[in-house]
């Protein structure tokens, strides 16, 4: 997963490591943005579920539900998609925080 956690800081160099749910986690401006694990049988990427349902066609070979992925075990990890996910995942997070910004001067 060392090849994971590496794509999606090339990504977002700015991205801070974390623990959350028990898994590893990559934050951007203190949110979480995507989660990573490996385990005995597959491993999981958790980018959410807006990311999911935007690379349907992309992600259709892998089993997947609302908020992720679970990749072969044995296989090698598809790192180009995983870097086309976390830029829209990074794209997410930007739109939502101006949203934030927008309504809570909205409301001053």
């Amino acid at each position: 997963m060392i090849s994971v956690f590496l794509t999606i800081k090339k990504v977002v160099p700015k991205s801070e490591e974390a623990i959350n749910y028990g898994i590893p986690t990559l934050k951007l401006n203190g949110k979480n943005l995507v989660h990573f694990v490996g385990y005995e049988n597959h491993k999981g990427f958790y980018p959410g579920s807006k990311a999911v349902l935007k690379f349907t066609k992309e992600i259709a070979s892998y089993k997947s539900a609302k908020g992720s992925i679970q990749f072969p075990i044995d296989k090698k990890m598809p790192l180009t998609l995983i870097s086309k996910i976390v830029k829209f995942a990074v794209a997410e997070s930007e739109l939502r925080a101006k949203k934030k910004t927008i309504k809570s001067k909205k409301y001053s």
